[in-house]
């Protein structure tokens, strides 16, 4: 006990004269300390970096409530976007096999998947970005330490390696960016203990066989997408609404495509408690909003996919004062992403308000390391943001949903054109395209400037992203229809949509 003591009076010793030592001759050990090695965190470190900044990152990964842990890179490279959309692009092979058959393919015996040669070739490409990472890292001169990092003051950060062992490290500006992590439901039993997360699912050797997956968030459906396209009986439990915060009319046609797609839905319904029964198989009981009637049924594999809570509460920003939403937990920041204490700075996931989207974080970050070095003055624009959910039935949207819209400017303010229209790829194998839509929501005065643009299809994404350029220069309707289409494609479709929603009319897409 003795000795403890005097290691931690050592301690206080040690830290109190290197901040004191700063505090005298106003040098720091670097110019910019960011926390957290996540899409957005490296992306603001490597910005810094280039304009001669002394930079350092500290990130460390806690492994999930399942033990699963990964490398460098945050969410979106371990356990997010890379990772879902090569497990989605594996689900659209299983239906472009479907397809092939009609197209002249001759396929012998029943075709199916395998999960672990899947899993094993997604993870492999996942560590080899882990590794470029690290060595861009090294390129740039950015200090990378496997660290866990706090708050000392606004110009100290404490590091903690796994073994224990601390590191201070001064710094003239101090950067957060560490995102969030999946939330458990706290108040069922056996929610913790059986279930799995977005932290798991792609780390999986074995396949999560039949799945139930609880929520109904985009991670929840494209989760119940790809896993519902390898083959595998899945169900999604809906306590209200799917996609919240989408736009409505499409968040319908998604779930509809799916469960067309053979993905399973149990709407309004909550999970009461999970059970691993002897034969180990996962016995859940849920209770029906309305009715209060419970029902039970055996899976597999329980995905919670609840929500995400921000990684804020061991960074010590209580003891510094920096201003957190009381409800989110998430960070309160200005329009140049500082907090409520000089020197301090966060965006990403963990930014109260701030889009939760990986180009978004690395938009963010490169602008606030420009600006921290005194290159530029620009701040980060975060309206009219695409971004695609990688459904079995793609939507990718950018600017206003119909029901915001409406809000902003009212019912008689806007105008909406729309039309359902069947992708040339899907005619040969008698595809169902009931579900494949796109809307263009105007003001309905003056020019019509374009206030949203949503498409359910094929390649949404591709064809979402060049439409969002636009909206970066005041696109209209007159300059949709302006534009000569490529064809045949799904996305010249939206150059010739002319059907308004107040006009009643059949929106569909005769001819080709």
């Amino acid at each position: 006990m003795a000795t403890l003591c005097r290691v931690r009076h050592r301690w206080k010793r040690i830290k109190c004269a290197h901040v004191l030592t700063r505090s005298l001759t106003g040098k720091f050990d670097y110019d910019l300390v960011v926390i957290g090695g996540g899409s957005g965190g490296l992306a603001c470190s490597k910005e810094a970096a280039q304009f001669g900044q002394r930079v350092a990152v500290l990130d460390y990964v806690e492994p999930s409530a399942k033990g699963t842990k990964w490398g460098l890179g945050g969410t979106c490279v371990n356990v997010g976007c890379i990772p879902k959309k090569l497990m989605h692009q594996a689900a659209l092979l299983g239906t472009a096999v479907k397809d092939a058959k009609k197209y002249g393919w001759q396929i012998s015996g029943p075709v199916c998947h395998d999960w672990a040669t899947m899993a094993e070739a997604v993870q492999n490409h996942v560590r080899s970005l882990n590794w470029g990472h690290r060595v861009q890292l090294q390129d740039k001169k950015v200090k990378y330490l496997n660290m866990k990092g706090s708050l000392v003051d606004e110009h100290t950060v404490k590091g903690l390696t796994k073994a224990g062992k601390e590191t201070i490290l001064t710094a003239k500006n101090i950067v957060i960016a560490t995102g969030g992590r999946p939330k458990y439901p706290t108040n069922i039993p056996g929610a913790i203990e059986y279930g799995l997360t977005s932290d798991d699912i792609f780390w999986l050797k074995k396949s999560p066989g039949k799945t139930l997956v609880v929520g109904a968030s985009y991670v929840a459906l494209e989760c119940a997408g790809f896993l519902t396209g390898i083959g595998l009986d899945t169900t999604v439990m809906i306590r209200s609404i799917a996609l919240r915060g989408f736009d409505q009319q499409m968040a319908g046609l998604v779930t509809d495509y799916m469960e067309a797609y053979g993905t399973k839905f149990v709407r309004k319904c909550v999970p009461k408690r999970v059970e691993k029964l002897s034969s180990g198989a996962l016995q859940v009981t849920w209770s029906d909003i309305n009715t209060g009637s419970e029902h039970k049924d055996t899976f597999d594999s329980v995905l919670w996919a609840v929500g995400k809570a921000p990684e804020t509460k061991a960074l010590g920003l209580d003891k510094l004062g920096v201003k957190l939403n009381k409800e989110t937990g998430k960070i309160v920041l200005g329009a140049d992403e500082s907090t409520s204490v000089p020197n301090i700075f966060a965006f990403g996931d963990i930014g109260e308000g701030r889009p939760e989207l990986t180009p978004t974080a690395i938009k963010a970050g490169k602008l606030l390391a420009q600006r921290l070095a005194g290159h530029s003055t620009q701040l980060m624009n975060y309206d009219n943001v695409a971004t695609t959910v990688f459904t079995p039935l793609e939507y990718g949207c950018v600017g206003l949903s119909e029901e915001e819209a409406e809000r902003r400017h009212g019912k008689d303010g806007i105008e909406i054109y729309h039309a359902f229209y069947k992708p040339l790829e899907f005619t040969v194998p008698e595809r169902d395209a009931s579900q494949c839509y796109l809307k263009v929501v105007c003001e309905r005065g003056g020019d019509q400037k374009i206030l949203g643009l949503h498409f359910t299809g094929p390649n949404a994404g591709e064809v979402t992203q060049g439409f969002s350029l636009g909206f970066q220069c005041g696109a209209t309707y007159s300059h949709l229809l302006q534009t000569v289409g490529i064809h045949p494609t799904c996305a010249e479709e939206l150059t010739k949509v002319n059907i308004t929603k107040r006009s009643g009319l059949d929106a569909t897409v005769t001819g080709c």
